[in-house]
């Protein structure tokens, strides 16, 4: 089989788990619908995905809504995979929004062996979690056996207090990217950042910018571009104003007075850790 055939294969195969035609629990589909669906996952049963993968993402309260949201988008789309969505209880967990998300897995059901390990970012709960032991002590053994230790924004920052980063190149919300060198690891401005096992994300944003590029790693590139045809994912921007180098020097006070509290904050913690 050439590469052209494969990418179309791999496409359709992005796609007919991206409209919906995997069967999750306690849902119907159309019977035709999903007789087609049958006849094809059949014809091509050996071209859809490869071995299951196991994605942890951990859920805790004041985590940034978007920063989880958006990879989510995109492992969901992802076929043969389990997600485990994981925190200390599976009780509805409150974000940084009106929305909030309720755990399936707990921190004792995780499996063993993930393919992803992954956190959200946010705050006020990513300075809750830089203390919380009972959490770093979960990701230290996780990290273990993970394939793939990762975060988006300020979620680099507890994979820091949990001594994940020392020696790696990471990312993190620009506000505070200074931080990640209190924990020994190497600042980078860059969207995704990717360290041997390690791939961080920027802020909010570049969730989704993450969640494709891993997706090209778990599966192949032709699939992870269908999702990203998919979900339309094609910015552009009204404003240059999505980085400190192309805001405007009012936007900049403006933001960096309200945040870099926050990063103060968390360099105080850090600091604390190193002490301890």
């Amino acid at each position: 089989m050439n590469r052209r055939e494969f990418g179309k294969l791999s496409v359709a195969a992005a796609i007919a788990s991206l409209i919906g035609f995997e069967k999750t629990k306690g849902q119907t589909t159309d019977k035709e619908t999903e007789k087609l669906h049958q006849e094809y996952m059949a014809k091509y049963a050996d071209l859809m995905g490869g071995d299951k993968l196991m994605i942890g993402m951990i859920a805790y309260p004041g985590m940034f809504l978007p920063d989880f949201v958006g990879p989510l988008t995109v492992f969901e789309a992802l076929m043969n995979r389990d997600i485990h969505i994981i925190w200390k209880e599976k009780k509805e967990v409150s974000t940084g929004s009106l929305i909030k998300i309720t755990p399936n897995t707990t921190f004792a059901e995780t499996p063993k062996n993930l393919d992803v390990l992954f956190l959200p970012g946010g705050v006020p709960g990513t300075l809750d979690l830089m203390k919380d032991k009972e959490t770093l002590d979960f990701l230290v053994e996780k990290a273990k056996t993970a394939k793939y230790i990762t975060s988006v924004c300020t979620g680099s920052l507890i994979l820091g207090a949990a001594g994940l980063l020392k020696g790696y190149k990471a990312a993190s919300h620009w506000v505070t990217l200074d931080v990640l060198k209190e924990f020994g690891a190497i600042p980078s401005d860059a969207r995704i950042v990717e360290d041997r096992n390690r791939i961080t994300g920027g802020g909010v944003t570049a969730g989704i910018d993450f969640g494709l590029s891993l997706a090209a790693k778990l599966r192949n590139q032709t699939y992870a571009e269908a999702i990203q045809l998919y979900i339309e994912y094609n910015p552009q921007p009204p404003f240059n104003a999505g980085s400190p180098k192309n805001a405007s020097k009012e936007v900049n006070a403006f933001i960096g007075g309200m945040l870099n509290p926050i990063a103060e904050q968390a360099r105080k913690i850090a600091k604390e850790i190193n002490k301890s």
